[in-house]
């Protein structure tokens, strides 16, 4: 049997767009309409198979709030792919998305770290970003795109599967990941959860 990989996956955007609630839904299968917002950071872990492999994102869930980027701004380094997310029926936080995006430039250290965009609420009516904007701007800057809802389900489960299957096909990020599991194998004597934990942790 192939051995599980790890990858370190990031969802960033505004506060309020609903990235606990996509991360709930795809851990928990869960929905909470009063949910409050993420302070700082919150981390996840769940394993998925893609393509015949076995593999476990650790998922890190960002607050949107301004005060907290600072802090956030250390989380990108590492990440093999990010969500960047937004509210389709508030095309504010659509327009911040090239803010998200000069982030990502600036504190990631991966220049072919995997982006998809995911416009999330598509189960409300009082849309004010069409699909074809989001899958217009996606295809400008070199992402993938998805519309979801996270009280519906819709589109969740293959948002992060299809994020993965990009993570594989990407050969360099996979190379990585195999050069780092062996790096942490050789240079630390602690037990295999403690090892696990140094590497999504990075």
């Amino acid at each position: 049997m192939e051995e599980e990989k790890n990858y370190k996956v990031l969802l960033i955007g505004d506060s309020d767009v609903g990235k606990t609630s996509i991360v709930k839904r795809f851990l928990d299968d869960t929905f909470d309409e009063d949910l409050l917002c993420t302070i700082g950071v919150e981390f996840k872990m769940k394993a998925v198979e893609v393509d015949g492999k076995s593999v476990t994102l650790c998922i890190w869930d960002t607050a949107g709030q301004e005060k907290f980027r600072a802090l956030i701004s250390s989380y990108y380094r590492g990440a093999h792919g990010i969500i960047l997310t937004y509210d389709v029926t508030k095309r504010e936080t659509f327009k911040n998305l090239q803010y998200w995006l000069n982030e990502i430039e600036t504190f990631s250290n991966r220049a072919n770290v995997v982006k998809l965009l995911v416009g999330n609420k598509i189960d409300k009516e009082n849309r004010e970003v069409t699909r074809e904007e989001g899958l217009e701007f996606a295809k400008s800057k070199a992402m993938f795109f998805i519309e979801c809802s996270a009280k519906t389900k819709i589109g969740i489960q293959q948002a992060f599967e299809e994020l993965a299957h990009k993570i594989i096909e990407t050969p360099s990020l996979s190379e990585d990941n195999e050069n780092k599991k062996k790096k942490i194998k050789a240079t630390v004597s602690a037990d295999e959860s403690n090892q696990q934990g140094g590497y999504c942790g990075c």
